[in-house]
């Protein structure tokens, strides 16, 4: 360990105005003069370079040091983002209005005031939401209160120890290059001088119950009035979204609700489950039990800052099971409930999710209906970047229902979609389930999978890319391989999309593989589809249902083929 490194860790433990990390990195600090080898190993990531702003913002682990979510690249995060907002904020306002929100994570109160006090002393409009609420909140607020920006101070469903620092700017919605690159240039700038240097006013406005009570109306003008008899069951994840679910449910007439109490209050150590995400096996396993016991027709789940939504329905192949959709699987059942409601515009999903969405637009056009269907880069980011967006979703439980209302995935506003719609289907005597076997039947059993390799060696991953761009396989699975697009180097005229590192395989029958390098983490992810059709059942009833099942026995087959496959083409 070098003299330098531990300069400058002293120099960061004189500048830090968290007691608490300053408490620790003196810890860190004192070992490592002590010659302890873990601590020094410790020091030197946290000094190993900065914590990154980029397209999602900030997001990482909690601590003392550059390259940790704390106090200090928070407060430099809010300066170089107030100073991009005066360079550049379009309308010539005298003050740039920014508003800010947290979730119950450890520190997030903190690290929203800091944020307001920056903003507030470096000549903008700082703006506080009331308590810990929802990202959608945050997401739509910004339009309803003219903001040149929003910052959400959360991380999502990250693990216990992580924070995060989620941008938008004044239309509602995420940044994305060049945005990201311009405000990380000044957040450099800004972290070149002392801390103590950045201005700070303590009059920034913290507001009231109206956003919150504002949005709820708006969440509630997303469905038309109709049957409410459903039995509900309701996880908010240890999250800030129970008592908003709660008024959203009452008010819309959802009054056979369950609510998982283990996990009802905000808690930022999350005890009941080992990772806050309901997609990680075990997460829903309260809920599930709730269910079983209530005899529930319908369990919902968001995650801690409820802008995903996760749905499970029994489990028809095992009485007394529950079974989580996948996201793929809600994402159709919401786009289907909208376009034939007649809602007309824009329907788009990433080149990661199901090409169902696309065949339920050609079908409503075929009809004479004003839609069309769009394909973007995974994240809501650039799905929210779509003209005439009516309708959006991701694979990994995100749902924009109401863009006019929040222009990024919400949690709160898809879950009473998806409630309205169950209660419909139950009035007719089917359900869930029923309809994505009836969407099956027309368009074939569309089903999605992941294979994901995490690596020690971030370079295995880069290896893995060009091997795979140097001799693409002519077959996966038993399906052959029509057409290779690699989305790096394909400009918008040939894929549709702007430059990103990846492959697209599309596959005989209307299959498709999509690989990518994680953007977060050191892996090698991979999006695959199959799609099968369904043969005509005899009759209605249970012939129909063992017709999908038999479809759905086949796809699980081509799947495990083409998995196989790819992994073998991988070389991980």
């Amino acid at each position: 360990m070098t003299g330098d490194l531990l300069a400058l860790a002293h120099r960061w433990l004189a500048a830090d105005p968290d007691p608490d990390t300053r408490t620790e990195l003196a810890a860190v600090i004192g070992a490592a003069e002590r010659g302890d080898t873990s601590a020094r190993a410790d020091l030197a990531d946290r000094f190993a370079g900065r914590l990154q702003f980029g397209t999602a913002g900030l997001r990482g682990a909690l601590g003392a040091g550059p390259n940790r979510m704390n106090r200090v690249v928070v407060s430099q995060a809010a300066a170089g983002l107030i100073a991009y907002l005066l360079a550049v904020d379009p309308r010539g306002a005298p003050a740039p209005r920014v508003i800010v929100g947290y979730d119950a994570r450890h520190n997030s109160d903190v690290l929203a005031r800091d944020t307001c006090e920056i903003v507030q002393g470096s000549g903008g409009e700082a703006l506080l939401l009331p308590e810990p609420l929802p990202t959608p909140v945050l997401a739509y607020a910004i339009r309803t209160l003219d903001c040149a920006a929003g910052v959400m101070v959360t991380a999502s469903h990250n693990p216990p120890q992580d924070n995060g620092y989620k941008v938008y700017l004044g239309d509602g919605s995420q940044i994305v290059p060049p945005v990201d690159a311009e405000i990380a240039a000044a957040i450099d700038a800004a972290s070149a001088g002392d801390l103590s240097d950045l201005p700070r006013d303590a009059g920034y406005v913290r507001l009231g119950d109206e956003v919150r009570t504002a949005y709820v109306d708006s969440v509630l003008g997303t469905v038309e009035p109709g049957p409410r008899e459903l039995r509900l069951v309701h996880t908010s994840l240890h999250g800030v979204g129970a008592a908003l679910v709660e008024d959203v449910l009452e008010r819309a007439g959802f009054g056979d609700r369950h609510v998982v109490a283990e996990q009802a209050v905000p808690d930022p150590d999350f005890p009941t489950v080992p990772f806050p995400n309901p997609e990680e096996p075990g997460v829903m396993d309260l809920a599930a039990g709730l269910a079983v016991d209530v005899g529930a027709d319908l369990v919902i789940a968001n995650d801690p800052d409820a802008d995903r939504c996760a749905v499970m329905v029994p489990d028809r192949l095992r009485p007394g099971r529950w079974r989580l959709l996948h996201g793929d699987e809600v994402g159709v059942l919401l786009a289907d409930a909208l376009l034939r409601s007649g809602r007309e515009g824009t329907y788009a999903t990433t080149i990661v999710s199901s090409s169902m969405l696309a065949a339920l637009v050609a079908a409503h056009r075929a009809t004479g209906t004003e839609v069309t269907a769009r394909e973007t880069l995974t994240g809501f980011k650039w799905l929210t970047k779509v003209d005439h967006l009516t309708y959006a979703y991701e694979e990994a439980l995100g749902y924009c229902v109401a863009p006019d209302q929040v222009l990024d995935k919400d949690g709160i506003s898809a879950m009473l979609v998806v409630c309205d719609l169950a209660a419909r289907l139950r009035a007719d005597g089917t359900s869930l389930t029923d309809r994505l076997d009836d969407l099956a039947r027309e368009h074939g059993l569309h089903v999605t999978d992941q294979l994901s390799v995490r690596v020690d060696d971030p370079s295995l991953v880069v290896a893995a890319m060009a091997r795979l761009r140097a001799a693409p396989p002519t077959a996966l699975g038993g399906l052959a391989v029509e057409r290779v697009d690699d989305l790096a180097t394909g400009s918008v005229e040939t894929t549709g999309l702007p430059p990103t590192d990846g492959l697209r395989l599309t596959l005989t029958g209307r299959g498709r593989v999509v690989v990518r390098p994680s953007g977060t983490e050191p892996k090698l992810k991979a999006y695959l589809q199959v799609v099968v059709p369904v043969e005509p059942g005899l009759g209605a009833g249970s012939n129909r249902t063992e017709a999908v099942q038999a479809a759905r026995i086949s796809a699980a087959g081509r799947l495990d083929a083409v998995k196989e496959d790819l992994s073998a083409a991988l070389y991980l």
